[in-house]
Order: C-alpha cells, then structure tokens, then sequence
C-alpha cells in the first residue's frame, strides 16, 4: 500500500514556516508522503497543488491572524474544485496560533482538527493515525 499523502501548507503573508518545516520532517520520519508548498500560498494555489498532487489530507500552517478567512477559502475551494463528496475524503486540519475562541467556528467550516502552540508532533501523528491507519 502506498504511503498517504499529505500536503502541508502556510496560507497568507506569514512568513514564519519552521513549525510547518517540524510538522512536515515528523510526517515524512512516520512514513507519510509529504509535500510541503513553502510560505506565501494563496488558497487557490494550496487547491490546486491538493488536486494535482492528489493528496488525502491538508495540514495548513497560520500565525497571521487571517485563520478565520483563509481556511474556510480553504475548504469552500476543495468543495467547488473537487466536488462535495471527493472533498470530504480530504482532510483539513490546522495548526499555529490560533485562539481557543475560535476553533468551533473552523470546525463548523470544514477544518477537522486545530492544533494550538505546545502540541506535539506525536499528537498530530495520532490524529492522522486515527484518520487513516
């Protein structure tokens, strides 16, 4: 069986991408297949690379403030690029600085978990451990 394929990403004007870079070498150290788009990404860029690279899963990286408008972008764009049912086989998570007050809201728009400052990687490992085998 192929390895699943993850697409880490960092939306908006925030330039600081290490904890993205962690995330990303622990992903790859567990067997995941990652690619990583680098800073900068429009959410139009981040979809189209998710479909080109036909990846199951988006680990989106945010210490902007803009978490509220980028990432649901995010999943509205999957949902018109991909279809309704396609898109729901992709999993969106979310990770940086992002205020307990709003994670509900990212949630009732698609985002399926929010990782905050202090998680572990192995947290993370779990999660996709608990999504995908």
């Amino acid at each position: 069986m192929s390895p699943v394929r993850i697409l880490i990403a960092k939306p908006g004007l925030d330039g600081h991408d290490r904890g993205a870079k962690i995330v990303a070498r622990a992903l790859r150290d567990a067997g995941y297949e990652v690619i990583y788009t680098g800073i900068r990404q429009t959410p139009e860029m981040i979809v189209a690379t998710a479909i080109q690279e036909n990846v199951r899963a988006i680990g989106l990286s945010i210490l902007s403030g803009a978490h509220k408008t980028l990432l649901p972008e995010i999943v509205r764009l999957l949902k018109k690029n991909v279809g309704g049912k396609l898109a729901k086989k992709i999993t969106v998570f979310a990770g940086g600085i992002i205020p307990t007050e709003d994670i509900t809201y990212l949630k009732s728009k698609g985002i399926t978990e929010v990782f905050r400052p202090g998680t572990t990687t192995q947290a993370i490992l779990d999660f996709l451990k608990r999504k995908f085998g």
